[in-house]
């Protein structure tokens, strides 16, 4: 299969850059679009690309923050087939809380349900077909799981932490390989990874996605530990990953430390062969 990023916080090749993530994806059966990015630049980078939106048959919203799914909307202007997948639950209200600051909306466009004839939501675990999964619902079985207080979900009650049940993953197999795409990995990318694992008998051939570690400290000895403990894990097995968007070039670093020539930046631009 072929994976091309459409947006990234860092692109090459002349390509725009901006904080979010889009990917496009070739299988046999499928043109896919898995998310869009904060707006509709990446539409853009595909022509430059030499991809064709209009031609996908189906997108995927890793979750609702406007990183990736701000570029929705225009989206559906260029391509009038694709169903979109979003999470059932990827409509709240989210939002970045920092005290001492007036709290930030980073959700989905309040209207976004002018779009309902091509948005179809979805629940964890879903079997799309003999290529594609959903996986959701990640359990946390890695106790060196990260965790950001900031991003926090309003309610009637008031903000509570998100529990990112509005996450899901993209599970893709085809000519015996098998590729997970994991958006920002806010479940924890091992807790991801394992999940991918469990499914599938084995450890996916390689891994697309940010894995949300661009907050932690270098000068705290724990960020550190943290991060031994995450590279020591994703190094067993053979998948390759390609990272960036949320990750944070001290969390790379340190990972590439690691995994070696196995962890890749996926800046916007890049296109890869699986």
């Amino acid at each position: 299969m072929k994976i091309f990023t459409l947006m990234e916080n860092e692109a090459c090749g002349g390509l725009t850059a901006a904080r979010g993530l889009s990917q496009y994806i070739e299988t046999p059966r499928h043109k896919i679009l898995f998310d869009m990015g904060p707006d509709g630049a990446f539409i853009e980078n595909a022509e430059k690309l030499g991809v064709d939106l209009a031609a996908v048959d189906l997108a995927v919203l890793s979750h609702g923050h406007s990183d990736h799914g701000g570029g929705l909307r225009a989206f559906c202007e260029v391509n009038s087939q694709a169903d979109v997948l979003v999470n059932q639950d990827a409509f709240s209200d989210f939002y970045a809380v920092v005290p001492g600051e007036t709290p930030r909306y980073i959700g989905l466009e309040a209207d976004i349900w002018e779009l309902e004839s091509r948005v179809v939501p979805t629940a964890p675990g879903l079997r799309l077909d003999e290529e594609l999964s959903l996986l959701g619902d990640i359990p946390n079985t890695f106790s060196w799981t990260p965790v950001v207080e900031k991003l926090q979900e309003k309610t009637p009650e008031g903000f509570r932490r998100d529990t990112f049940r509005h996450e899901q993953h993209l599970l893709v197999e085809a000519w015996g390989k098998a590729v997970l795409f994991a958006g920002c990995g806010h479940g924890g990318i091992v807790n991801i990874v394992r999940a991918a694992e469990a499914q599938l008998g084995r450890r996916p051939d390689a891994v697309f996605g940010g894995f949300h570690l661009f907050e932690l400290d270098p000068a705290d000895p724990k960020s550190g530990e943290l991060l031994e403990a995450t590279g020591r894990e994703l190094a067993k097995g053979d998948t390759v990953y390609y990272t960036g968007h949320c990750t944070g070039a001290y969390a790379f670093e340190v990972l590439r430390g690691i995994l070696g020539e196995r962890l890749r930046p996926m800046h916007a631009g890049t296109v890869a062969e699986i």
